[in-house]
């Protein structure tokens, strides 16, 4: 039985309907290197089955002590069905990347069930009508709850759940699982009543080990040293209260123009090149809406603060930093230049007191009050009367450099997905997988209508930002949909599809998109 850290347990305390605290991994896969070129669903649940001791959090569940006096706990799933956790479901005819992105959109919306391990895989066949794939890929869609694991602790369960080769077996446990039962409520009233006495005391040391760096950080204010942080950010509409409807698209990019990119600039990395194309592609959506503000629009960025003896463990291990996103800028080195000069601000800010302090916090923060705080603030619509610390929030999970398998089938893709909430609608998740970057955005659908749009605006900055770097952005193409034909730039003539039927919307992607081929039924029952 382990506690939830407040970090942790703060995802569930500020979910409300319309928000469920998840996220988590789109992948695709080819199966033609997979044993006799196939894979079976009994194959995925077998590979799956087989590595389930190599991420504790499959078999676990939450068990909240009563009135919410303290922090749940996880414990054991003595009634862990794999089976329901694992779905399998198949795209209509044609199978193309819009629909693909639709269904995905609509699992991320709907909350897991909490008497249950807080995850969920999807395997999604007829992907026939997506060029960039091989043909008989299927997906996967890994849904998990935040509370569970931040995007580092999910990446090690993405590799947790794959192999370096397609005929590779996964290591054996060391005993056989055996579930133990879950504490009775009086056992978690008397650890609460313990952890609540002691709770004044642990401050007291916290704060007694912040107040030098803090002492510090005041005088380096003082001084000039450092940049006081900013105020607020410009409202958008994306900051505003959220329905529970989701859109999913994105663009990947080649990592190795991504670094001659960053080089244009000294001291710049590739999240600040990848900052610049975000900030880039809100300029243009926002323009071509007549929304754009004045004001550069700020960006939360999460900072891992996970040791090397953390590796492997789940749980939430981060901080946060706010940057420019350089909206206001029209030229994207000029726009780089100023977004590596916030990030080395606030990278600054954090590191004066220490970003695990800072995060250590959270702990301090009553349970009850949290969930009573998020329902009233979402009952009385604050996000609409408040102004915004940041517009969106872009997450980078740095992925393996080389191929994954998983039974038997070669990982072709990688998405993250990530979750929204009132006053924040829009979320980016940075991926990257074999010389690939994957920059992938959720939204409120109320909130951005054009989905496929946005994406072109990625795009756009991206191609700007590599022609005026002198990089040469004609090599290999990345694995995404064909582009439409209209510039960047153009206004949108027809919004994406708002209902259950993806092709209403009719974009130019697919009114160019060539016949699909006959389903090849990659994933048998058998």
């Amino acid at each position: 039985m382990q506690q939830l850290t407040a970090e942790d347990a703060s995802f569930l305390y500020l979910e409300t309907p319309n928000a469920p605290m998840s996220g988590g991994y789109l992948n695709m896969y080819d199966p033609s290197t997979a044993p006799g070129g196939r894979v079976t669903f009994k194959g995925i649940l077998a590979a799956l089955e087989a590595r389930l001791h190599l991420a504790p959090s499959f078999r676990q569940r939450l068990v909240r002590v009563p009135m919410d006096l303290d922090h749940p706990y996880w414990v054991d799933d003595v009634d862990f069905d794999l089976e329901y956790h694992v779905r399998h479901i198949a795209l209509p005819h044609p199978g193309d990347w819009r629909q693909l992105c639709i269904q995905v959109a609509r699992l991320l919306a709907r909350p897991l069930d909490m008497t249950r391990p807080l995850w969920e895989l999807y395997v999604i066949e007829g992907l026939d009508n997506i060029d960039w794939l091989p043909k008989g890929s299927y997906a996967t869609f890994l849904n998990s709850h935040h509370a569970a694991m931040d995007g580092m602790s999910g990446m090690d369960l993405v590799t947790a759940m794959h192999d370096l080769t397609c005929e590779a077996e996964p290591p054996a446990p060391e005993r056989p699982w055996k579930p133990r039962s879950a504490p009775a409520p009086a056992e978690l009233l008397a650890r609460a009543g313990m952890n609540n006495f002691l709770m004044p005391a642990r401050l007291v040391q916290l704060v007694t080990r912040t107040l030098p760096d803090v002492a510090k950080l005041q005088s380096q204010l003082r001084e000039g040293e450092l940049a006081a942080p900013g105020g607020s950010a410009p409202r958008t509409r994306f900051n505003a209260t959220i329905s529970a409807h989701r859109v999913i698209d994105g663009r990947h990019f080649p990592l190795e123009g991504l670094k001659q990119i960053k080089n244009e600039t000294k001291g710049a990395t590739i999240n600040d090149a990848v900052l610049a194309i975000v900030g880039g592609a809100l300029r243009t959506y926002l323009g071509e809406h007549g929304e754009l503000p004045a004001e550069a629009l700020q960006a939360m960025v999460p900072i891992s603060v996970r040791t090397d003896d953390q590796t492997g463990a789940g749980g939430n291990q981060v901080s946060a930093m706010v940057a420019t996103l350089g909206t206001q800028i029209k030229d994207p080195l000029e726009r780089l230049a100023a977004i590596r000069a916030s990030t080395r601000e606030s990278k600054a800010l954090s590191s004066a007191v220490g970003a695990r302090a800072l995060a250590e916090y959270s702990r301090f923060m009553p349970g009850g009050l949290m969930i009573q705080g998020a329902r009233l603030a979402s009952q009385l619509g604050l996000a609409n009367r408040t102004e915004p610390p940041y517009n969106t929030v872009v997450t980078n999970m740095p992925g393996p450099q080389v191929p994954l398998y998983s039974a038997g089938a070669r990982l072709v893709a990688m998405k993250g997905c990530g979750m929204i909430h009132d006053a924040m609608g829009l979320m980016h998740v940075v991926t990257s997988y074999c010389g690939t970057l994957a920059v992938t955005f959720v939204a409120d659908r109320e909130m951005m209508s054009d989905p496929a749009f946005y994406a072109e605006c990625l795009q756009g900055a991206y191609d700007d930002l590599a022609r005026a770097a002198g990089v040469d952005a004609t090599g290999p193409p990345p694995p995404d949909p064909p582009r439409p034909s209209r510039p960047v730039a153009a206004k949108p003539t027809t919004a994406e599809p708002t209902t259950a039927e993806p092709t209403a919307g009719r974009t130019a992607a697919a009114r160019t998109s060539r016949r699909a081929p006959t389903r090849t039924n990659p994933i048998r029952g058998g």
